[in-house]
């Protein structure tokens, strides 16, 4: 869910309806408070922007039950434990639990 709410947010700035803050936002939101809060966005049919929200709120991760993940920025290491700040391009859970596979929750 999150990941799609990136998603949909990069398309709107790469057509050009989401004032970007900074060049390294890379077109991606600022955190996950933006996709709630909201940004606006221009309507491409009038040119007025309104104010759209991406996610209701931050999902719970199903694996700590909390609504807390951890974030990558586009710049960050695919592999990360830190995030940089820039923007939002990835999350993954905080979980420390193994699936049947033995790979861990937050390298999914």
């Amino acid at each position: 869910m999150i990941r799609e709410a990136i998603d949909e947010y990069k398309k709107a700035a790469d057509d050009g309806r989401i004032q970007q803050k900074d060049v390294d936002q890379k077109h991606l939101p600022l955190d996950l408070d933006e996709l709630v809060n909201g940004v606006d966005v221009i309507d491409p049919a009038t040119g007025v922007p309104r104010k759209v929200s991406y996610l209701q709120r931050i999902p719970v991760d199903p694996f700590t039950a909390e609504a807390e993940w951890g974030m990558r920025s586009y710049q960050d290491d695919w592999d990360a434990t830190s995030w940089g700040g820039e923007n939002l391009y990835d999350v993954y859970s905080l979980s420390d639990g193994k699936a049947l596979d033995g790979t861990y929750y937050r390298d999914w």
